[in-house]
C-alpha cells in the first residue's frame, strides 16, 4: 500500500465514493487545538482529530506529554471518526505531515493496513486549486476492530539502544546541545544519540524523495546492520521520523516518551553539546 497521497489521488477517492475516511490532524505547539482552524476550512469530508486527546491518553508528567493510548481508548476514537474495517485512511495536517504522522504511525501499528498521508498537507490540497467545505463532519460510526498497538521502546531500553544502533533526536539542534529548552525541566540529549532534525526530511512541507531520505539517514549513521530509534520532544515528530524512514526503506523503532520523559525521570543522565556522549552528567 502506498504510504503517501497526493491531491490528485485523494480526490479522486473522495469521488468515487470508495471506503475512504478523511482525517484533519492539525496540531503545533505553538496551537495545539486545531479545531477552529479545522471549522473555517476543511477538505470536504474530512474529521477532525484531537491529537492531545485521541492520540494521546492522559498520563503523570514522568510519562512524557504524549502517553501512547491503549488499544480500546485508540478503538473507540476511531470508531468516532467512522472508520471500519477494510476503510483507506487519509490523514493530514498544515503542518509539513508532523502531526499527521502520529496518526499514520498509531493506525498503521494497531492492523490498519491502509494509512496513507496527504504529502504536503492542507497547502497542497489548496495550492492544486481544490476547495474546502466549513463546518464540522460528524461521521456515522465505524465498526473497525484493532489489533492491539505494537509499542515503541521504552524508557530502559532507549537508554540501551546507541550500545547496539542509532538513537536519532530530531529535535533542533540547539535543544540537542542543550542551548535552550522551551518545553521540559532539563535541556540536552539523551547520551549517544544523534541529532537528525526533523527539517531534514522534507522540503517546503513535502517529503524529500526515498534516495534522498536513505542520504540522510546514512549521513547520521545508519547501515543495514545498524538498528534505527528515534525520539523528539514529546513523541510526535519522533513518528514522523518513523515515516521517513519507511519511506527510505530504513525501519525506525519510535521512543514515545522522548525527551519529555526522560528529563522528568530523576536520575537519567543528560548529554550536552554537539557530541553524542558530550558532557554527560546524571
Amino acid at each position: 500500500m502506498p504510504l503517501l497521497t497526493t491531491p490528485a489521488d485523494l480526490a479522486e477517492l473522495i469521488s468515487a465514493e470508495d471506503a475512504v475516511r478523511v482525517l484533519d490532524v492539525r496540531w503545533r505547539l505553538d496551537a495545539p487545538d486545531g479545531r477552529i482552524a479545522y471549522r473555517g476550512g476543511h477538505i470536504p469530508g474530512a474529521v477532525y482529530v484531537d491529537l492531545d486527546h485521541e492520540l494521546s491518553t492522559p498520563g503523570t508528567p514522568q510519562d512524557g506529554r504524549h502517553p501512547v493510548p491503549d488499544r480500546d481508548t485508540l478503538q473507540a476514537a476511531a470508531r468516532r471518526w467512522g472508520v471500519s474495517n477494510g476503510d483507506t485512511v487519509v490523514v493530514y495536517d498544515d503542518a509539513g505531515s508532523v502531526a499527521a504522522a502520529r496518526a499514520w504511525w498509531l493506525l498503521s501499528r494497531s492492523g490498519i493496513t491502509d494509512v496513507r498521508v496527504l504529502d504536503g498537507g492542507l497547502r497542497a490540497w489548496t495550492g492544486d486549486g481544490r476547495a474546502l467545505e466549513e463546518g464540522q463532519v460528524v461521521p456515522v460510526p465505524g465498526d473497525v476492530d484493532l489489533a492491539p498497538l505494537r509499542p515503541g521502546l521504552d524508557i530502559d531500553e532507549a537508554a540501551a539502544w546507541p550500545e547496539k544502533g542509532l538513537l536519532l533526536d530530531v529535535r533542533a539542534p540547539e535543544r540537542y546541545r542543550g542551548e535552550t529548552e522551551p518545553m521540559d525541566p532539563v535541556a540536552g540529549h539523551i547520551p549517544g544519540a544523534v541529532n537528525l532534525p526533523t527539517p531534514s526530511f522534507t522540503d517546503a512541507g513535502r517529503f524529500r524523495s526515498p534516495d534522498e531520505l536513505r542520504a540522510a539517514f546514512a549521513d547520521a549513521g545508519a547501515r543495514a546492520d545498524v538498528p534505527v530509534a528515534a525520539y523528539c520532544g514529546s513523541g510526535i515528530a519522533a513518528s514522523h521520523a518513523a515515516l521517513a524512514g519507511a519511506l527510505a526503506g530504513v525501519e525506525v523503532t519510535v521512543y514515545p516518551g522522548s525527551w519529555s520523559q526522560w528529563s522528568q525521570t530523576p536520575g537519567r543522565p543528560v548529554a550536552t553539546g554537539a557530541e553524542p556522549h558530550g558532557g554527560a552528567t546524571a
